[in-house]
């Protein structure tokens, strides 16, 4: 079967989404003025209010300098706490429960400060083989701070032979069987790598039961799948704002702990300036005095220029509710999925991204042969316009965001893959 153009005209026409508000790189090459953007995985697309939020706030500093602090439109000391607000209904959390601050390694750090509590034989930390460098990183120098040998502390779960995605059943036959020496599992939401949605509440319910703590990356799941960190009862999680939340390139993550931590006396976390409550902040004693919330795990005044841009692209998200994001999201990754399968007798192409609804996340990852992933993808850019991303040696993810891409995005990715056959 051929792709019909015709076909993801009618379904856009049908099924439009939100691209109006957004501005779209224009095309590399090929026949059409604008990219097919999809990897909206690694970088969202600008909303088109960006530009005026961020010259406000650029304003109240011109006008206000200080004082903007106290008196800008949105006042600068209590942004942090307003855009948790919206970020909290995102991850389906309490506003309490949620900080915007930081980075995502930084906040994964803070949070295991807190989190990670080898004792005894309960030493190891448990991620996935296919984890995000990054997490890799962090976790290994996480137990060399502990005085652990990394090598031996750090576990990494491998699917079976000749499968790409990590099995609900393997995670939790290893806690079951190896669980009392856990001190705490720490997974992505949606795999980087092979697009798969892992089975959070279950898995966090059989980390519980093994008695360790279970944290999540949720780098490509906020803003791209339905969570409930709070019903699901996670202990923390961290996330990026700057993939399907459109924040801007390098925007703030942010961060989950669950409330019944909050507060707790017992809680090992490094404090900081902006950590302490607002309400006693500027008494300026010498001691830090944290609220109950997860405003705690801040440490320095927030970037007001880099939060900025995040309040119009949250807003989106209220304005169009995740429940009908997901369900645009899982109509696009079909429909991709699709048109990929008639693209496979003319080009060796193998889709890795679990094919269930309720296994995959928003992108669409694809294993490819005879050149590297990287090539391909140049190609895909300055020949026919559409952008993906790469994962050498064979990895190309393409991701249509629910927001802002279209079926003519995906029916681009799949002709221009045929055409390169």
């Amino acid at each position: 079967m051929t792709p019909d153009e015709t076909d993801a005209l009618r379904r856009d026409a049908e099924d439009p989404g939100h691209r109006s508000m957004f501005l779209v790189p224009p095309a590399s090459g090929g026949r059409y003025a604008e990219s097919a953007y999809l990897v909206g995985n690694s970088l969202g697309l600008q909303p088109r209010a960006v530009r005026d939020d961020l010259a406000a706030h650029l304003d109240d500093w011109a006008t206000l300098g200080v004082e903007g602090h106290w008196e800008a439109h949105e006042p600068w000391l209590t942004l942090p706490q307003r855009l948790a607000v919206p970020s909290a209904r995102i991850v389906g959390a309490r506003p309490a429960e949620t900080v915007v601050m930081n980075s995502l390694t930084v906040n994964l750090h803070l949070l295991m400060i807190s989190f990670y509590r080898p004792s005894g034989a309960r030493t190891r930390i448990v991620i996935e083989d296919a984890a995000f460098p990054s997490d890799s990183y962090a976790v290994r120098s996480q137990a060399a701070l502990h005085g652990l040998d990394p090598d031996a502390t750090v576990v990494r779960l491998r699917p079976r032979a000749g499968e790409d995605a990590l099995r609900t059943e393997d995670v939790t036959a290893f806690l079951r069987d190896e669980g009392d020496t856990v001190a705490l599992l720490l997974l992505g939401g949606v795999n980087y790598l092979t697009g798969e949605l892992v089975d959070i509440p279950a898995l966090t319910e059989a980390g519980h039961a093994a008695g360790a703590l279970v944290g999540w990356d949720l780098a490509h799941a906020a803003g791209s799948v339905e969570l409930r960190l709070h019903d699901w009862g996670v202990d923390f999680a961290a996330w990026c704002n700057y993939k399907y939340l459109n924040s801007g390139p390098g925007a703030p993550g942010s961060a989950f702990v669950h409330a019944r931590h909050l507060g707790d006396p017992a809680i090992r976390r490094l404090d900081g300036w902006w950590g302490t409550d607002e309400r006693t902040r500027f008494e300026m004693a010498p001691v830090s005095r944290p609220p109950a919330s997860a405003d705690a795990w801040q440490l320095s005044t927030p970037q007001t220029l880099a939060l900025a841009p995040m309040t119009s692209a949250l807003a989106l998200f209220d304005e169009v509710g995740m429940p009908a994001l997901r369900a645009r999201s899982l109509r696009l990754t079909e429909y991709l999925m699709d048109l990929l399968g008639s693209v496979t007798p003319h080009r060796p192409l193998e889709v890795i991204t679990p094919r269930a609804v309720d296994r995959r996340g928003g992108q669409v990852s694809v294993r490819v042969t005879g050149q590297s992933a990287g090539e391909l993808a140049k190609r895909l850019r300055f020949g026919h316009g559409v952008l993906v991303d790469s994962r050498e040696p064979d990895v190309i993810r393409l991701a249509p965001a629910a927001l802002y891409s279209s079926y003519h995005d995906c029916w681009r990715a799949a002709a221009a893959l045929a055409a390169l056959a």
